[in-house]
């Protein structure tokens, strides 16, 4: 190739005096040089971000860890790419290499992009973190900027490829003939990913209207657990057991469900014991005021104790008592419900629930029983 207008003079003098060979060695080796250089500086910046284990927010060390390894693909290429043009070589060879490092130039350029939204991401997790009591705000956001994030990266991805396919000149002339038939195979892709569309559709309905959200609590088919991630097709509930609950993501549009946190992380929480009529309610009420003052689970809203229903043999006792979250409210329930059952067995036996056989007028039920007689 005729790299007279592209080189300083006496670059020029220097490169014709050696053979092409070792001249295009050189323009690979100095690409490579860089490449790794850039590679050993980034590596060594992770060995000492991790060397200080620091917990706080960084946004450079966001950067470096999110453009680092994207960076050391991404200035080796570009470099080659700026240099290519200097290359003694045979047109023949030149084009594809050329072409090469072109797609994969676009491809690293893409994942810098890709990386790039992490780092909006790692901004907005530290702007709006979860670790509070109160987190409706930050649940709202996360849940945003997870499904944004990821239309974003679906639409860097299928712009990566459209750009790499138009490059080829039969992929436009096959481009150009195909659009006569864009509108009729618009209808069939319409029909034959209509399920895709539908979740896809839900995605936008659920991130913007939002009825769940990132660490929402809710109960689903019978199971109670936490939103942990939505995806643009499914949603995956992580159950208090530590198992998975994988739904359609349209399932949360279509079918009704019950959500603890769609307003705010208060609950209310119930203890039901059922004891005998002769059990006293007043020493059951000042039991229960004493557990719950002393307990840091209760949020000094809400604490009742009522007789909710009269049974023929037991009396039907709610405790009723508010917590500032779901998890909260479940061991706040389990330790008033522990402690009143121990309560009632110390001091009140005899009013736990129990059947019983009362014998009246004994001397007249006597009369109807023969003694037993000798064999």
């Amino acid at each position: 190739m005729d790299i007279g207008n592209r080189l300083p003079p006496d670059l020029l003098e220097f490169s014709q005096r050696i053979p092409s060979f070792a001249w295009n060695l050189i323009i690979i080796a100095s690409a490579i040089l860089i490449g790794l250089i850039t590679k050993f500086i980034i590596t060594k910046l992770f060995r000492i971000y991790a060397q200080r284990k620091e917990t706080d927010y960084s946004i450079l060390r966001s950067i470096i860890v999110n453009l680092g390894p994207a960076v050391a693909y991404f200035i080796p290429l570009f470099l080659f790419n700026l240099l290519s043009p200097l290359l003694r070589m045979n047109k023949l060879y030149y084009q594809p290499l050329d072409k090469t490092i072109e797609i994969l130039l676009t491809i690293s350029f893409a994942g810098l992009l890709v990386r790039s939204v992490r780092i909006l991401e790692d901004y907005i997790y530290h702007t709006y973190d979860l670790n509070k009591v109160d987190n409706l705000k930050e649940r709202k956001v996360r849940t945003q900027i997870q499904f944004i994030r990821k239309i974003i990266v679906v639409t860097i991805i299928f712009l990566t490829i459209a750009i790499i396919l138009l490059s080829f000149e039969s992929m436009r002339k096959i481009g150009t003939g195909l659009l006569t038939g864009v509108g009729i195979g618009g209808i069939i892709v319409g029909f034959a990913a209509q399920s895709s569309l539908g979740n896809l559709l839900a995605g936008f309905q659920i991130a913007f209207t939002q009825p769940i959200r990132i660490d929402d609590v809710l109960v689903v088919e019978g199971e109670w657990g936490r939103v942990e991630e939505i995806t643009l097709t499914y949603v995956v509930l992580k159950i208090w057991d530590e198992r998975r609950l994988i739904l359609p993501i349209n399932y949360f549009i279509q079918k009704p469900f019950q959500n603890w946190t769609r307003t705010s992380a208060d609950i209310l929480g119930t203890v039901f014991l059922y004891m005998d009529h002769t059990v006293p309610i007043d020493a059951i009420r000042e039991e229960f005021e004493r557990l719950i003052i002393k307990s840091s689970l209760w949020d000094k809203r809400v604490k009742v104790v009522q007789v909710t229903d009269v049974r023929e043999h037991t009396i039907e006792i709610r405790v009723l008592m508010s917590a500032s979250t779901s998890s909260n409210a479940f061991d706040l329930r389990c330790y008033i419900r522990e402690n009143l059952i121990t309560f009632i067995q110390k001091n009140f036996p005899g009013s736990l629930p129990r059947s019983r056989n009362e014998l009246s007028n004994l001397g007249e039920l006597e009369k109807y029983i023969q003694p037993a007689t000798g064999a």
